[in-house]
């Protein structure tokens, strides 16, 4: 009986789907060019599980970049539970920094999904976005950011990620110019 497009997934189709999508990111941020069955093996999942949820090297690389970004933009809500508006921006910016890294990293085998005639298009940014304009209108209403920084400035201010080499010791530069960057928007805050 085949499951519904829509529907739920088992508990362990789901853990076989996650388990797909991690070691895929690991593999593919090394290669482009990994056999999707050595994918498969490494994952421990047969060839037809595997295909039931990524029926082609392009649908599992956009759902990583997906699935990452996603994942990115979830955190943004609980940080806020758990924190103060503007430690819980900055610790997301850290998060969106390793998203950055791993990005970097299957650049070249999101390039190869989407740059052929008649494949799909990378998947929006919305999701982060709208999880930056969250973080920053709660950073900016409890008075520890300027006002007015918008996502879109956020994004052009800390673009420098974006250049870092994932294989190298990236964290503590990213730290340092995120710092730098958290510094800027506190100046001109009303509570500061």
């Amino acid at each position: 009986m085949r499951q519904k497009k829509d529907a739920p997934l088992r508990s362990d189709a789901q853990r076989n789907r996650e388990r797909i999508l991690e070691v895929a990111l690991e593999e593919l941020t090394r290669s482009a060019g990994v056999p999707l069955s050595a994918i498969a093996k490494k994952a421990g999942v047969g060839q037809g599980t595997f295909y039931r949820h990524f029926p082609t090297r392009e649908a599992l690389v956009l759902e990583i970049y997906r699935h990452e970004m996603q994942q990115v933009a979830d955190t943004a809500p609980a940080l806020l539970e758990s924190r103060e508006p503007d430690r819980a921006l900055r610790e997301w910016m850290d998060r969106l920094a390793r998203f950055a890294m791993t990005k970097a990293g299957l650049a070249d085998a999101i390039r190869q999904a989407t740059s052929a005639p008649g494949q799909p298009e990378k998947p929006g940014h919305a999701p982060v976005t709208d999880a930056a304009e969250l973080l920053l209108r709660a950073a900016e209403e409890a008075g520890t950011i300027r006002p007015g920084v918008t996502a879109s400035d956020l994004f052009l201010v800390i673009g420098g990620l974006w250049t870092m080499d994932p294989h190298t010791d990236w964290q503590p530069r990213a730290t340092r110019l995120l710092d730098f960057v958290m510094d800027g928007l506190r100046v001109g805050a009303a509570g500061g």
